[in-house]
């Protein structure tokens, strides 16, 4: 259900990452993808990866624009009712409630995630959200910012982003995430911009930005309490 009332949805699209050689779980991770990607993007999957590793189940899911083979995103009320089945559908394929799940994604995705546990109606109750590059506002509208459920945000965030990321600068956004009232952790990944991307010059290999990005989620979504 959304603010303007019944949307309906079509079978979400996902995938499960699940732990090998492990019985049973108390906690497991939602990952919804950026405006520009689906669930096969790098982050997430390198993310899943890690998680099902440390031997925490992670589902991704597809919005349904991606489903249907489209490039522009639904409306906000359908990718708000969306997130909202697809915390039902991950809650119901790993047996679990949906707050023992922590709800999060990158960019758009994660932004939709926190919106629905910050929602003044109906909120979902999760364990914690983890946002990989908050889009903290449009791209060169700085002014205009994506904070109006952060005071209803009483569960744990964790944020990851770049220092480069031009859709929500460090002060910015630690100023900003002052108004959450739960606990609230950032880490920063040197160089890299909204997409985890680095300039060549640093000599590092992308695929140890994604792996830094990946761990610190793990790490921090086991240590939940």
């Amino acid at each position: 259900m959304s603010r303007g009332g019944y949307v309906e949805i079509p079978p979400i699209a996902h995938d499960i990452d699940w732990p090998t050689g492990t019985t049973g779980t108390d906690r497991a991770v939602l990952l919804a993808h950026g405006a520009g990607s689906d669930r096969n993007g790098t982050a997430l999957t390198a993310t899943g990866a890690r998680l099902a590793a440390a031997g925490i189940p992670t589902v991704r899911f597809d919005y349904p624009y991606r489903t249907a083979g489209r490039n522009a995103p639904d409306r906000p009320f359908v990718l708000e009712a969306a997130t909202r089945a697809a915390v039902g559908l991950a809650a119901e394929a790993t047996e679990l409630s949906a707050d023992q799940l922590v709800l999060g994604g990158r960019s758009m995705g994660g932004r939709y995630c926190s919106m629905v546990a910050g929602a003044e109606d109906e909120p979902v109750p999760c364990r914690g959200l983890v946002l990989l590059s908050y889009p903290l506002h449009p791209a060169v509208k700085p002014e205009q910012l994506r904070t109006g459920h952060f005071p209803r945000l009483r569960m744990p965030v964790l944020f990851i982003s770049g220092t480069r990321d031009s859709l929500a600068g460090r002060d910015a956004l630690e100023t900003a995430a002052k108004a959450i009232p739960g606990a609230v952790e950032f880490h920063w990944i040197d160089d890299a911009d909204h997409s985890y991307r680095i300039p060549k010059r640093t000599g590092r290999d992308p695929a140890d930005v994604l792996a830094e990005v990946a761990e610190r989620a793990a790490t921090w979504v086991a240590a939940l309490p």
